[in-house]
């Protein structure tokens, strides 16, 4: 594990001296590969080099085109190795993932390579961070091979043999690569995410994960997700392991990169998420009564089978209950007061909890037992985080109720809090350590101060550099004069949308991404222009339920002129260069849906403090995710193409100007209005 300095003295980072050397005008990013000299990316790496050495914080809004990632990685390279501290990078999806793990990481290795003044830093080691649950475990594996006769039905067995000749060849270990992929229940048994895959169980050389874990514990630079980072955070908080310094491990230092979506991650793993789906699965890998198999099968526990079955039966009760009583017709149900449901579960639950412990007092100890007993931890959160929802013990907290599923409807109980930022700083912004946020979108307008605000960040250094790319002479912007505004209840001309987004994806040469804001619109339009596109011998591509959104970014890429159509993922952290991507069309200016709880009571909560709901919360956000959109079309100095903005509000409301700001240059802010008579010009 990377830790702080054996004696001697304190390390001596070079991180400013070498930053200035690589991205000044002349210097070594130009002499040794050949890279254009970007002010932008020299003022932003310069800013980062100093915010890691002095261990301040920063959030950096750095538009396409700066070279973002070369700019956080070079300097947090140099610090690394310097200081002997791990670098954190943490991302929200897995292209940028990828992308500098690929691409990124091998030419900062190239650039040491070139310099002797930077020989320290060539053997700089990296890693990408999994959570358990993606690993194969051949612990788990084994154990269940050896039980499977009481664990699976003969199908599920056949899996599990596939899987145990898979484990054989793989050299990572991750179940994504297993194709078919497995069902839930032969996951849940042979997966690393259990208590049982541990050192006292598993050994380094046989243990996927293990073997993992140790290549990230000593890696100079980490990458994980936005997502796992939370996750651990929250688990380091929960066992009181939190570092002296440093956010995840001893004196680490961090950099979140499509920061933009910070606030909205913490708010999800902040809160409470546990289904009705979720609590069976637990329930059945311990006992499945009707297929009589099961973890506890083994043991012949005849009161746990039993317990276990009374716990299945009233989960059903308590959670059809709700469905009726709550849910009713609505797929999403605010409750606004605790108690509106009798805590039917807690007693059988609790019986449940009391044989299991009972069954594991007699166990030696091993696998087994570890096994057990970790299902027993997660059954009494799972116990107790429904007392919490019934009684609605947190203040500051919305509590809803959602569904979903089709035949086969799953309740699932959701709670979040109305305000990150107390938690994201204690979290993150007062650990003795450099955090450093980044994005292409952060600020609202030219003023970053409320995302600095709403993170927790206060007291962290800010700083904007905007694209070097030239949109005045790259960039259209059309706006649609003649299209309908949506109704009072939000509801569009689905009938003129659809002739719109016809006429503009069949006139405009090369491939277009058509944003939404509703799976419904998509769904209602895509249906209606299907057939125009197979006529015309377009690619049509439309984000649905199970859809990747790296594949369907992958086939509009090779298609060349296809049509893409996307709701929420699409907006942000797509990246089509060329004329793949000629086209981005906004069918509705992106504000969320008032009605759903956590926007709902985030906007009681600004009223009852004194602010406007619309400016305060609901306008940044929707602008946040009109530039993130807008910045979906060039992506590199040669890209060329239109943005077609279908809603005319942008036009008729004095909102609209605040839209129109986000514009990245005063020309591209002077919109042609076009209605369905236009022919759009071509680029000279």
């Amino acid at each position: 594990m990377i830790s702080l300095n054996e004696g001697g003295g304190p390390p001596v980072s070079r991180v400013n001296e070498l930053g200035y050397a690589i991205f000044a005008e002349g210097g070594l990013l130009g002499t040794a590969l050949a890279l254009e000299h970007r002010p932008e990316q020299e003022r932003m790496a310069r800013a980062v080099a100093a915010a890691m050495s002095g261990d301040t914080n920063l959030l950096v809004e750095a538009g396409t085109g700066v070279g973002k990632s070369l700019a956080y990685l070079l300097p947090g390279l140099i610090h690394a190795v310097d200081t002997r501290r791990q670098l954190v990078v943490s991302t929200h999806t897995k292209t940028l993932q990828e992308q500098i793990r690929d691409k990124d990481l091998p030419k900062c290795r190239e650039l040491f390579h070139t310099q002797p003044e930077l020989a320290a830093y060539r053997g700089f080691t990296s890693a990408v961070l999994m959570g358990k649950g993606n690993y194969l475990c051949t612990t788990r594996l084994a154990r269940a091979q050896q039980d499977r006769h009481e664990l699976f039905p003969g199908p599920l067995q056949a899996e599990l043999a596939r899987v145990a000749a898979w484990a054989e060849a793989t050299p990572t270990g991750l179940l994504e690569e297993l194709q078919p992929g497995l069902s839930d229940e032969v996951r849940d048994a042979v997966s690393a995410d259990s208590d049982s895959c541990s050192r006292k169980n598993c050994t380094d050389g046989r243990c996927f994960y293990l073997r993992a874990k140790a290549r990230c514990d000593a890696a100079n630079v980490l990458i994980l997700n936005h997502s796992l980072l939370f996750t651990l955070m929250a688990l380091q908080g929960a066992n009181g392991q939190n570092p002296a310094r440093g956010v995840l491990r001893l004196d680490d230092f961090v950099v979140l990169d499509e920061a933009h979506t910070v606030p909205d991650i913490a708010t999800e793993h902040l809160g409470l998420g546990l289904s009705h789906t979720g609590l069976n699965r637990l329930l059945h890998s311990l006992y499945h009564p009707e297929r009589d198999r099961g973890l506890l099968k083994k043991y012949r526990a005849t009161s746990a089978l039993a317990a276990v079955a009374l716990a299945e039966e009233q989960a059903g009760l308590f959670f059809s209950f709700l469905l009726e009583r709550v849910l009713q017709q609505e797929t999403v149900a605010r409750v606004r007061s605790g108690n509106c449901a009798e805590p039917m579960l807690d007693g059988p639950l609790q019986t449940l909890l009391s044989e299991l412990d009972r069954v594991s007092a007699g166990l030696p100890d091993g696998p087994g037992k570890d096994e057990l007993d970790g299902k027993v931890r997660r059954l009494s959160a799972y116990r107790n985080s429904v007392a919490a929802w019934i009684d609605q013990d947190r203040a500051g907290h919305v509590y809803w109720l959602e569904k979903s599923g089709g035949r086969t409807l799953n309740v699932h109980l959701r709670s979040a809090p109305l305000d990150v930022a107390a938690d994201l700083r204690r979290q993150l912004f007062t650990r003795k350590t450099s955090v450093v946020l980044t994005s292409a979108t952060l600020a609202t307008g030219p003023d970053m101060g409320p995302f600095r605000e709403r993170t927790g960040a206060h007291g962290a250094d800010m700083l904007v550099e905007q694209s070097p790319f030239d949109f005045a002479r790259h960039m259209r912007v059309y706006v649609a004069a003649d299209m309908p505004e949506p109704a009072a209840e939000g509801r569009l001309d689905l009938a003129a949308l659809a002739d719109y987004v016809r006429y503009c994806t069949l006139r405009v040469p090369g491939g277009s991404l058509v944003l939404f804001t509703s799976h419904r619109d998509l769904s209602t339009v895509a249906a209606t222009l299907g057939p125009a596109y197979a006529a015309a011998g377009r690619v049509f591509l439309r984000q649905q339920a199970g859809s990747s959104r790296s594949l369907l970014a992958e086939q509009l890429r090779q298609a060349g002129n296809g049509v893409l159509f996307g709701t929420e993922s699409f907006w942000t952290g797509i990246d089509i260069p060329g004329p793949a991507l000629s086209q981005v069309i906004i069918t509705r200016l992106p504000f969320e849906p008032p009605h759903h709880p956590v926007k709902q009571a985030r906007a009681e909560w600004i009223e009852s403090e004194g602010g406007n709901p619309f400016a305060d919360f609901m306008l940044p956000e929707a602008l946040g995710r009109f530039r993130q959109g807008l910045g979906r079309l060039i992506r590199s100095r040669t890209d060329r193409g239109v943005v077609t903005l279908l809603d005319p509000r942008v036009l008729t409301k004095p909102y609209g100007r605040d839209f129109i700001a986000c514009l990245p240059t005063p020309r591209c802010q002077r919109m042609t209005r076009a209605d369905r008579e236009t022919v759009f010009q071509p680029f000279p």
